[in-house]
């Protein structure tokens, strides 16, 4: 039924400070590697585009379209600024059938100027 713990100095407690110690040294090396793989290829890709697919992403890094690789690739767009979208296009037959999720910048508000209205048939509209 219960089971009395071993004393110290027992072979147990060798392999649990050696998986201690696997552990520590994983998480040291994890630290000094140089980020994510996938990031300078984004970075580039994206420079200069207003919008972009997650799938075109994908292709240009040559991974196969998954829930987790859209995820890992999720956490690189958001820390680039980027908001996702998804959009439902209009086929040529009418339909719509397709959609599209990928990123875009995002837009900043429009702010008018000091004491505006709205439009001259809305006078007393306050200003932003």
């Amino acid at each position: 039924m219960w089971q009395v713990a071993d004393p110290p100095g027992s072979a147990d407690q060798g392999a649990t400070m050696s998986w201690l110690s696997n552990l520590a040294e994983a998480r040291s090396r994890a630290g000094t590697q140089k980020g994510d793989p996938w990031r300078d290829t984004v970075e580039e890709f994206v420079r200069g585009k207003e919008m972009v697919s997650t799938a075109s992403l994908l292709d240009l890094l040559g991974m196969p379209k998954t829930t987790g690789n859209a995820r890992h690739l999720a956490k690189i767009m958001k820390a680039l600024g980027f908001v996702p979208i998804k959009s439902r296009r209009l086929m040529p037959g009418g339909f719509r059938d397709t959609v599209a999720r990928g990123w875009t910048r995002p837009f900043k508000p429009h702010r008018r100027p000091e004491g505006e209205t709205v439009s001259p048939s809305h006078p007393h509209t306050a200003p932003q």
